[in-house]
């Protein structure tokens, strides 16, 4: 199975994952602070920012770009209970 590298800026740690893991699950394990809520994309709390690769994750649905806009969220946040990595990517919370 492909593998993918994810950075969580904020404690400093790079992960190995799957290709199709979505971020909430490495986040939750290793104790990233991306807070938590819902994790069905309706609530927002788990909006994060991609600091570098952008286009390694899954394309945004449409509610989670209704759910992104509605919490006045940036060019280049995401819900970490939707996004799934399909490359090397770095994020912190948003």
């Amino acid at each position: 199975m492909p593998k993918a590298k994810i950075t969580f800026e904020d404690i400093d740690q790079t992960v190995n994952v799957p290709v199709g893991t979505r971020v909430i699950e490495v986040s939750e394990k290793i104790g990233s602070g991306i807070i938590y809520g819902c994790r069905e994309c309706d609530c927002g709390t788990c909006v994060m920012h991609v600091e570098e690769g952008w286009n390694n994750l899954s394309e945004p649905s449409v509610l989670e770009e209704k759910v992104l806009r509605e919490n006045m969220a940036g060019r280049h946040d995401r819900l970490a209970c939707q996004a799934q990595i399909i490359g090397d990517v770095k994020v912190k919370p948003a």
